[in-house]
């Protein structure tokens, strides 16, 4: 690819290009192609001087710009097709009824060159070697057409309104040529638009400045996450400390106050389950009484268990009173003198009536 000579768009010089592109040399200058306006100039002024020089038409011409050149650097098919008429070269319309015209668009890769125009471009799309190129000066490269792509091309171009010319006659020798008939090349990567390369340079500083911004905003926003993170981190380890000193732990006080209030349940199902105490029979007591004192009588053979069952009872506490008294009474009869049966038999009858009044 290096050695094929491929000029980059300057201002609107596209005419100087396609020409050098086509010639594979800088052979054309914007001061040779100018040259070459002023001289179509010169010759159409003389042709319309012709009908006579104080004419309408002379007049109006001398009044209009030239059609050949202007001040942008375009240049005009005419000024092209003079340049290439130096090298023995011609230019034959595409779409003309031309026999090289039809042949050429039935087997376009027999052909050597084509020249292109579309508002005012200029390009050329030529073959070096045996393979085809596009040598448009608005990429950044040369690119590879291949044969069976080239009609393609030809036809979308003839679709977007170019104006397409056959380039005849022999093109100069050039090293390119030499070299890609002993070795063709092979394109791995297909070459840009400038446009699209500066507008892709122009655009990165400012990418670069957004993904800044951004990666600034993406940062910002994960350090307040980690900050608030740690806030509730610190709240949360402050209220299980609060929660751990001051407030008793659920599990042992439920526990307890169950335990409690089942305890006390249990108690009162107790005091309610168990009898009431049952009031003291009073004919029972009595005849407890009339037997304790009929044992009187023997003091010495009193029987033991029985006094035991007696103090065992649950009786009132005037009962016991009672008995206190009787023991009392017993002793005072004991020291007394011992009495006649007659005595004894009417002391014992004033005894049960006073029992009995009682």
């Amino acid at each position: 690819m290096e050695t094929i000579f491929h000029e980059q768009q300057e201002g609107s010089l596209c005419a100087q290009h396609c020409l050098n592109a086509l010639l594979q040399a800088q052979y054309f200058s914007p001061v040779d192609l100018a040259d070459l306006a002023k001289q179509l100039d010169e010759s159409e002024r003389e042709q319309m001087a012709i009908a006579g020089e104080q004419s309408e038409e002379y007049k109006k011409f001398l009044k209009e710009p030239s059609s050949n050149l202007d001040d942008s650097g375009f240049f005009s098919i005419q000024v092209i097709d003079r340049a290439l008429s130096v090298w023995g070269l011609g230019l034959i319309l595409y779409n003309s009824p031309n026999p090289v015209a039809i042949a050429a668009r039935i087997n376009p890769v027999e052909e050597k060159a084509y020249i292109c125009n579309f508002r005012g471009h200029w390009l050329t799309i030529r073959k070096i070697g045996h393979q085809w190129f596009n040598l448009n000066s608005l990429l950044t490269g040369p690119e590879l057409i291949s044969n069976t792509y080239l009609s393609l091309f030809l036809k979308q171009l003839l679709e977007e309104g170019y104006s397409i010319f056959i380039v005849g006659g022999n093109l100069p020798e050039c090293e390119a040529d030499m070299l890609l008939k002993i070795a063709p090349v092979k394109q791995q990567v297909k070459p840009k638009l400038i446009n699209e390369n500066l507008s892709v340079s122009s655009n990165q500083p400012m990418e670069e400045e957004e993904d800044d911004q951004q990666l600034q905003k993406v940062l910002a926003e994960s350090r307040h996450a980690d900050e608030h993170d740690d806030q509730a981190l610190q709240k949360a380890l402050q209220l299980s400390m609060e929660g751990y000193a001051w407030e008793p732990l659920p599990g042992p006080s439920v526990k307890s106050s169950s335990l409690g209030a089942s305890a006390a349940a249990g108690s009162e199902t107790r005091q309610s389950s168990s009898p009431p105490p049952e009031s003291p029979d009073p004919e029972n007591v009595r005849q407890k009484r009339l037997a304790y004192l009929s044992r009187l009588e023997s003091p010495k053979t009193c029987d033991k268990s029985e006094q035991n069952s007696l103090e065992n009872d649950t009786t009132p506490s005037n009962n016991q009173k009672d008995i206190s008294e009787l023991e009392e009474s017993k002793k005072k009869e004991s020291s007394k003198p011992e009495l006649t049966k007659d005595e004894e038999n009417t002391s014992q009858s004033v005894t049960r009536q006073t029992y009995r009044n009682t």
